[in-house]
């Protein structure tokens, strides 16, 4: 591998390598973006287009008064390519923002192809490139599926061995194959007709779901891998594990789910999302799962609705490879030890679509700023993004795990607020402190 020291190196080119490449790209800056696909596919990658999602095809809430609303605010503000795309690709999803995963990884794809500052490498990198040698600032954006000759380099690099938890996906379920004479359509809380699909169950069929569900047969890890789950992201099997009202208070919670036929809550729900535009797939919402293929064909068609469905994808568990960011990096998204090495995405130890694709568009400016001899930026902590930034740097590191954006990792405010108001106040106080340091930016640019 080598490049002129004016051209930045990203590898990866999931969601963080692509907004990464395309942030500096709008800077000016000349892109080399590593893409392994299609030569090389990870376990849960199927297709060999750019930013291809693998769990979810939901970007989560969109309102600004709840975490991930806002620092989706805070990267319309900065022109997110990823954002952008999710907008020109959304499907109905009640409050959230869920996007057509096909038309979302090709709106991608074709916009960074046509940019001529971006040049894509179909190649797997195997190996960091060393210092010196080969002069120019890199981003590191492989993901929570780095391959492991990469991760090992990676661990050598930092001194330290790179930890692993595993995160499950849910299956996709044809529309065709679901029974709209059981299943009915609601948002919770709202109402009209409403955006996801509901299977109701009484209490009957709850407890014989549960109990088949605790007796299935699952995919047992090998020798060599320790299961360590992320909390946000839990199996349903290890849910249940916790109690048998566990998934009724989590993923199959009814509440604010009337059923238009009946006038009444159900004892359990299982919600389905629309999974494209066309609305003939379905997401299983919060069913990740490890069980294997026939059991979920077997268990799963107990639903109500179900009992025909045909799945497109089945769920399954994949190894997500992160940093302990406190003890390798800077705000800037630097590695102390190798300063012309940028980490972005999931590897740098956050969690989720959204802040992985915020910590990559930080890392491609950063980078662009970096060959270009100016400090890089470090976003005020009192912004979503600013939040994160201080979660990878600042939290103790004995005590570190990957996370998703929450008001938890903002500083405090600074008067008292009922609960109901704090989510709008937190983001007034960042997106003021957002655009105050985009203005301060610009003025020193000038």
């Amino acid at each position: 591998m080598s490049t002129p020291p004016e051209q930045l190196i990203v590898i990866g080119g999931g969601l963080a390598g692509c907004e990464a490449a395309w942030q500096a790209a709008k800077l000016g800056r000349r892109v080399l973006l590593y893409e392994m696909k299609p030569r090389v596919y990870s376990p849960a990658h199927h297709s060999p287009l750019l930013a291809e999602l693998v769990c979810s095809n939901s970007l989560r809430s969109d309102a600004v008064s709840s975490a991930v609303g806002l620092l989706k605010q805070e990267m319309r503000l900065m022109e997110s390519l990823i954002l952008t795309a999710a907008e020109q690709t959304r499907v109905p999803a009640g409050k959230a923002l869920a996007v057509d995963r096909e038309k979302f990884a090709r709106f991608i794809t074709d916009k960074i192809e046509a940019d001529i500052f971006i040049t894509i490498v179909r190649e797997e990198v195997r190996k960091l490139p060393s210092p010196g040698l080969e002069p120019s600032t890199i981003i590191l954006a492989t993901g929570p599926l780095t391959a492991e000759p990469l991760a090992e380099s990676l661990g050598r690099l930092t001194g330290k061995e790179h930890l692993a938890f595993y995160d499950a996906i849910a299956p996709i379920v044809e529309a065709e194959s679901l029974n709209r004479d059981i299943i009915f359509q609601a948002s919770r809380y709202d109402d009209g007709p409403g955006d996801y699909l509901n299977c109701p169950m009484d209490k009957a069929q709850y407890g014989n779901f549960i109990t088949e569900l605790a007796g299935a047969q699952k995919v047992e890890p090998r020798s060599f891998e320790e299961q360590k789950y992320f909390e946000g992201c839990l199996p349903i099997e290890v849910m249940l594990e916790r109690g048998p009202e566990t998934l009724r208070y989590g993923p199959m919670k009814p509440v604010g789910l009337i059923d238009p036929r009946t006038g009444r809550e159900s004892y359990a729900v299982v919600q389905l999302r629309q999974e494209n535009k066309e609305g003939t797939h379905y997401n299983m919402v919060g069913f990740q799962t490890k069980l294997t293929y026939s059991e979920q064909k077997r268990i799963f068609r107990m639903i109500p609705g179900m009992k025909q469905a045909e799945f497109t994808r089945l769920g399954s568990i994949h190894r997500n490879t992160f940093v302990c960011g406190p003890e390798i990096l800077l705000p800037s998204l630097q590695l102390k030890s190798r300063p012309d090495l940028l980490l972005a995405g999931q590897i740098s130890g956050v969690e989720g679509y959204v802040e992985s694709t915020a910590i990559g568009l930080l890392a491609g400016i950063n980078g662009a700023r970096l060959i270009s001899g100016e400090k890089p930026l470090i976003p005020p902590p009192e912004t979503a993004l600013g939040a994160l930034i201080t979660h990878l740097t600042a939290t103790d590191p004995k005590r570190f795990q990957p996370s998703n954006i929450n008001f938890g990792l903002f500083p405090k405010l600074g008067q008292k607020t009922p609960k109901k108001l704090r989510g709008a106040k937190y983001a007034e106080r960042a997106l003021y402190a957002m655009q105050k340091w985009q203005a301060e930016i610009k003025s020193r640019q000038v």
